[in-house]
Formats: structure tokens, sequence, C-alpha cells
């Protein structure tokens, strides 16, 4: 399956939040797409339909495929701690995913392009692997060339003061440091990472 291209106010309007960031289309049509659209929040949906939901959420929230997302999956059964919770940890230590909390894009789809232009650094290396895993104590920054970019001066000059406990930004060198993997509680995605858990254990 290919990367999801189409509106993104439909995908936000199916899942009932603006999981894309701010949308005014959604803030208009706060109900699901389709002509039966409206009646359809009174549909009952199974168990199974729910933890479908659920992973198909993250998937779109973080512009993640199947393949990459199972896998991701995998990492984090295999490793020691909650799965769930590893699983949130690993996409958000995706360096698109860092890109946009360090406030370089307005979105993981411009982070995305910042990163497979070329545009982003890593302990002083460039790195065009939006999926590349960011670790505690890296850096990552823009390229020398790249920095007097409009996209993403625009995007630094309407980003808030760093929200993020993980992140460090320095403005003057346009550097961030990863400092380290953030807790459960300090990820604002409103995804219920379990029920993924039991989608993939059965």
């Amino acid at each position: 399956m290919a990367r999801y291209r189409g509106p993104k106010s439909k995908i936000a309007r199916k899942f009932g939040e603006p999981i894309f960031g701010p949308d005014k289309v959604f803030e208009h049509k706060n109900y699901p797409p389709g002509m039966h659209g409206l009646n359809a929040k009174r549909r009952k949906k199974s168990e199974y339909g729910l933890q479908l939901r659920e992973k198909q959420k993250a998937k779109y929230t973080y512009g993640v495929l199947e393949r990459q997302f199972r896998g991701l999956f995998k990492r984090a059964a295999a490793s020691t701690g909650i799965t769930g919770v590893v699983l949130l940890q690993l996409l958000e230590s995706r360096l698109d995913n860092v890109i946009f909390r360090l406030g370089l894009a307005k979105t993981r789809a411009a982070a995305r392009q910042l990163v497979t232009h070329r545009h982003v650094v890593v302990n002083g290396e460039v790195v065009n692997i939006p999926s590349f895993q960011v670790k505690p104590g890296d850096l990552i920054g823009v390229r020398e060339k790249s920095k007097s970019l409009e996209i993403i001066n625009e995007s630094l000059n309407s980003r808030r003061h760093n929200r993020y406990t993980w992140l460090e930004w320095d403005n003057t060198q346009m550097m961030g440091k990863f400092l380290s993997c953030p807790e459960r509680e300090d990820i604002p995605e409103n995804i219920k990472e379990q029920l993924i858990v039991e989608l993939y254990s059965k």
C-alpha cells in the first residue's frame, strides 16, 4: 500500500479528531465522511474494529506504513518495558517526528520532506532517512547551507516555547538535542496503545 496522499481532513473526520493538527474543515464538519456520515456515529464497533481503528490512527498520525509499523511493534514486543509504551517511544524517536517536535516543520509530512531533501544533520552528519531512530544524546540540526530556508524559519518563528521535556533547542545554532525517550504521560497523542497490543497479540 502506498502512502496516503488524499484529503487529510477526510481522515481526521474518520477518527473524530484533528490528528494532523489544526483543521478548519474538521471544525465545520466534525462527523465521519460519506453520505451516512452523521448516522455513522450510532454504529457500534466490534472489539476488533476498535483495535484496528486505533492502529490505523497511530499509523496515520506518525505517517508510517504497515510493514514499518509491524516492524516497530516487533521491536517493542522484544524489548523490556510495557510494549505499548515502548512502541510509542519508538515512533516518537523517528527523525521526522523529532524534527516536527522541535518546530523545524509545521507537520510531520513537511518534516519528512526536509529529511529526504538532505536539509537535516544528526551529530554533524547529513541523514536523509525519515525513519532513522534518534538516540538519547543525539544532536539534531539544520544543515549549514539550509539555515536560510524560508520554510524552516517560518516554522521556527511560529514555534511556541519548547513544550517537550525530552527535547532541548538552541535557537542561535538551530540545533536540538534528544535528551531521552519520552514517558507515556509526556506524549500528547490521543492513542490507546493497549488496543494495538491486543490486536497484534491475536
